[in-house]
């Protein structure tokens, strides 16, 4: 397993120049790369697609000799920084194209890096060495100082180092970015399954047992978008790069920084709560598409549903909120032995988990009052409609327990759910349930 740790170092005014220097020859690489791309389909876009010759990483990688020869320069900057800066713009070509054959046309291919972007300095298994709380990185700059840092030491990994990377953060702060593997236990199904909803606001989860956890979230971010709209409508009342307005300026940064700090900090506790508090191996979640969710939607005419659309947008996506929950979750649980798997959670907010009924509900419609009596929490009925959707699709996963215990067959007969629209499915078309939702 790959973990990263960030740790702040404090570079000279000299060597900041050199890490500058550096930065700019990755960049003039990476822009020069991304022209060539360009030009190779600009020629290539109009024959037939059996004829079209695409430049690759490896072309690319192949030309570094010929440019360090033609110009000396771009010898100052490590071998394998180059090479991860092509290998950079290879991914991002690629995440481009998967997204664009998935059907997203919104998504737009990379650009061109400008003079004050500073470049990530990526060092791969080599290149760096790390001795006595200090870090040392390679390079040949003619001015030959040294790029060496000192790091805490209760910070260093004790894992296998696999890369280093060099960053600035927010054109200030400056950060190294150690990837380390970890040996992680073995995964072994006990038989024991816990599913949550995962919201903005709250966070529901339900066991095989039937029992329920419930934790609201500490909604930092709605304590200061107020106070940061104010100190923004102040910075805007004044002249552009004066004093005042840099003043509110990077008084509005430092508050963007505690509270993306605060929602961090409560995420962390609140994953490592449910992961390290729960007898399950397994965790199961929806498997939410953030994307979607967070789309900005057409005016309805109705002030209401639009501003509901804004706030929904805002909180999904602009704070990265559910993702970055899932991503804390998914590593705390491997690092336990423990799985989280993911599963489709379409319809388990409007089908009712005691009858199966699917009804169309608001957002604003936060208790579900089906016509068989059911009433009840509208993120509880989602968690138990996604245990119900995983108990009836476990088959599909090799790695769990195929023969049905006593505790899943009461928990489907308490919790229909789903378990009676893949009956009735099954019955009508002798289909299989999950494979028809």
């Amino acid at each position: 397993m790959i973990l990263s740790q960030k740790i702040r170092i404090f570079p000279t005014k000299q060597q900041k120049s050199v890490l500058w220097d550096l930065s700019e020859k990755c960049r003039l690489v990476y822009n020069f790369a991304l022209k060539e791309r360009k030009e190779r389909w600009n020629d290539n876009k109009n024959k037939p697609k059996n004829e079209r010759v695409y430049i690759t990483y490896k072309d690319q990688q192949n030309q570094l000799p010929e440019l360090k020869k033609k110009f000396p320069e771009y010898k100052w900057v490590y071998s394998k920084v180059l090479q991860a800066i092509l290998k950079k713009l290879d991914s991002n070509f690629k995440s481009f194209f998967t997204l664009w054959n998935k059907g997203d046309k919104k998504v737009r291919p990379p650009k061109f890096k400008g003079k004050k972007y500073f470049s990530t300095l990526c060092y791969n298994q080599s290149g760096f060495r790390i001795e006595n709380n200090k870090i040392n990185f390679s390079h040949k700059h003619p001015s030959r100082i040294i790029l060496e840092f000192t790091l805490l030491k209760n910070l260093i990994p004790k894992g296998k180092i696999k890369q280093v990377e060099i960053y600035l953060n927010n054109q200030k702060y400056w950060f190294v970015l150690i990837n380390y593997e970890i040996k992680i236990p073995k995964y072994t199904d006990n038989g024991l399954y816990q599913a949550f909803d995962l919201g903005v606001n709250q966070t529901v989860g339900v066991n095989i047992y039937s029992k329920v956890f419930k934790c609201k979230h500490k909604r930092a971010d709605l304590y200061w978008k107020k106070r940061i709209s104010e100190v923004e409508s102040k910075r805007d009342h004044c002249n552009k790069f004066s004093n005042k307005w840099k003043w509110y300026n990077d008084k509005r940064n430092r508050m963007i920084k505690k509270r993306t700090n605060q929602l961090k900090d409560h995420q962390h506790w609140l994953s490592k709560q449910i992961v390290e508090n729960t007898k399950a191996n397994t965790i199961i979640i929806g498997d939410l598409n953030i994307k979607q969710m967070a789309r900005k939607k057409k005016g309805t005419g109705n002030r209401r549903k639009t501003k509901a659309n804004k706030t929904l947008n805002h909180s999904i996506h602009n704070l990265g909120y559910m993702r970055r929950f899932v991503q804390f979750l998914t590593y705390k649980a491997e690092l336990l032995g423990k799985r989280v798997i993911r599963i489709d959670e379409s319809y388990t907010t409007q089908t009712c988990c005691r009858c199966g009924k699917k009804t169309k509900r608001k957002l604003s419609e936060r208790i579900i009052c089906c016509d068989c009596g059911n009433l009840i929490d509208r993120d509880l009925n989602s968690a138990i409609n996604i245990m119900g959707k995983f108990l009836n699709s476990k088959k599909n996963y090799d790695y769990l327990l195929q023969e049905r215990s006593v505790n899943e067959q009461s928990f489907l007969n308490c919790w229909k759910g789903f378990s009676t629209i893949n009956s009735l499915i099954n019955e009508n078309n002798g289909l299989v349930g999950s494979h028809c939702l």
